[in-house]
């Protein structure tokens, strides 16, 4: 089954100076990354998948920019580099950096009990006993609820063309007293610190939580801490909105812009991509103590996958580091991609906002950093090793490529996109051998068992995969997929191999 992770220090001393990380704008001379980025952001117009798009590169302390299509469908009004676009879910990374500013300054511990700075008496925000700490919420590991409210009646009983003006009044209207009186209603859905779910109410709470601390608006500290600091413009400012495109839903309708003010830590942030090259720049370089503290794993590994404070966190085939971050609001989405190893950072802003939105500006990243790059020796040499030996024992050859680099790394997630791949191009008998892989380094993991399942299913080794496939419902009896696949291939009658 196709499956990833991403479907979560002193004050003003020690503050990133303007001189020393603000991304130089370059006249850029046409290479390899230009014309790529050009070529990408092209076929994404032209496929249809936005009206406008931005993107900032950073290489190397430089930023390029590339801007394409158009503010307004139908109209000749090109974006550039100063449009401001709806960021979504990436505020939420803006937010858990003001938390390791009050970390770092011991302002906070990242154990406290959120509680401890919430109004009023919460007993119902703990799951047997265990407390939702600061360091969960920054972490996408609280448990606690995605919405408040929930919205889930609006888009199941409304008019689909009525359901985002619905539900946007509702948030704008919605109060942060109205917030907390749900929150006594509230429960967790596990125990915090389990496992990595994306949450508005977390990051919602989090940003109140750093006003508690420092007894200061959040827009104050977000331009104390982050924006002028590095050189940005404000994005929180309604005076901008004169620089933002229209935004629009999946279908190209117009979508409502997303105006709610309690849910401005978790998702309301607007900036250029001329500013986000300025917070990339600052990522990379991870100079302050607070930025270098919110790219630390806070959850899971980074040979696998792994949560920092709301970073996905991972390692590169090669073993670079890597981090990423999406947003999408109901009517633009975002992507960002970071190689601090690489000095290489990359944002996308579209003023469109569908299921595969986000998805697809994740792909479109990786090929321009793929193609830019290059492919990394150890996975050229892997790949040819593989060749020689007919994908026959897949384990000993990555053992034997290792001896010459030891930098490849092979995560389940990456072993399975390869194996997908492979089923993709027709070569199923090569795909089982890639899929086998994950289910002896990955034993504990359902997917890797679902996947391999249906690698042999596309063999036609049909007793096999029904084997695998049980044996993934054993370690997840919610896989959907492995149900469907297990009731078929079950069916009286049904032979195989």
């Amino acid at each position: 089954m196709r499956r990833s992770l991403a479907s979560v220090v002193v004050g003003a001393a020690c503050l990133l100076t303007v001189s020393g990380l603000i991304a130089r704008d370059v006249v850029p001379v046409p290479d390899e990354l230009d014309r790529m980025v050009q070529k990408e952001g092209e076929a994404f117009i032209k496929a249809g998948g936005a009206d406008g798009l931005s993107i900032a590169v950073v290489r190397d302390g430089k930023a390029r920019f590339f801007n394409f299509g158009t503010k307004v469908h139908g109209k000749a009004q090109p974006p550039d580099k100063n449009t401001v676009y709806e960021i979504g879910s990436i505020s939420k990374t803006f937010t858990s950096l003001l938390l390791a500013h009050a970390l770092i300054e011991k302002k906070a511990a990242a154990s406290d009990d959120m509680r401890r700075y919430l109004p009023g008496s919460y007993p119902n925000l703990e799951y047997q006993g265990t407390p939702v700490t600061l360091q969960n919420l920054a972490a996408t590991t609280s448990a606690l609820p995605d919405n408040l409210p929930d919205l889930n009646a609006v888009f199941k009983n409304a008019d689909p063309k009525k359901a985002l003006p619905i539900a946007a009044g509702m948030l704008e209207r919605y109060s942060n007293q109205a917030f907390f009186e749900d929150l006594h209603k509230a429960s967790l859905i596990d125990k915090p610190g389990t496992a990595p779910r994306h949450s508005n109410v977390a990051a919602a709470l989090l940003g109140n939580i750093v006003e508690k601390i420092y007894g200061k608006p959040y827009d104050d500290l977000l331009a104390q801490y982050i924006e002028k600091p590095l050189g940005m413009q404000s994005g929180v400012s309604k005076a901008r909105l004169s620089q933002a495109p229209t935004g629009y839903t999946g279908d190209g309708s117009v979508a409502p812009a997303f105006n709610a003010p309690y849910l401005r830590a978790a998702g309301g942030l607007r900036y250029s991509s001329a500013d986000m090259a300025r917070y990339i720049t600052a990522q990379l370089d991870a100079t302050d103590l607070a930025i270098k503290l919110t790219q630390q794993p806070v959850w899971g590994d980074v040979d696998s996958q792994a949560i920092g404070f709301n970073w996905v966190l991972a390692k590169t085939v090669d073993s670079q580091r890597h981090l990423s971050h999406s947003g999408g609001t109901f009517g633009f989405a975002s992507f960002m991609d970071l190689y601090p190893d690489a000095h290489y950072g990359i944002v996308f802003l579209v003023n469109r906002s569908g299921p595969m939105t986000q998805g697809q500006l994740q792909t479109m990243s990786e090929r321009i950093q793929q193609d830019v790059f290059g492919e990394p020796a150890a996975v050229t040499a892997l790949g040819q090793a593989l060749k020689q030996g007919g994908y026959k024992d897949v384990d000993a050859t990555v053992k034997h490529v290792r001896q010459t680099h030891p930098e490849l790394h092979l995560s389940e997630a990456y072993v399975n996109a390869w194996g997908y791949r492979l089923l993709q191009g027709g070569r199923a008998n090569d795909a089982v051998g890639v899929l086998e892989y994950n289910t002896v380094h990955y034993p504990k993991s359902w997917n890797a068992y679902d996947s391999f399942a249906e690698g042999l299913e596309a063999t036609g080794d049909i007793k096999r995969s029904i084997a695998n496939y049980r044996r993934s419902l054993e370690l997840n009896p919610e896989n959907a997929h492995g149900k469907e696949r297990l009731a078929k291939l079950e069916k009286p009658g049904e032979s195989g191999k």
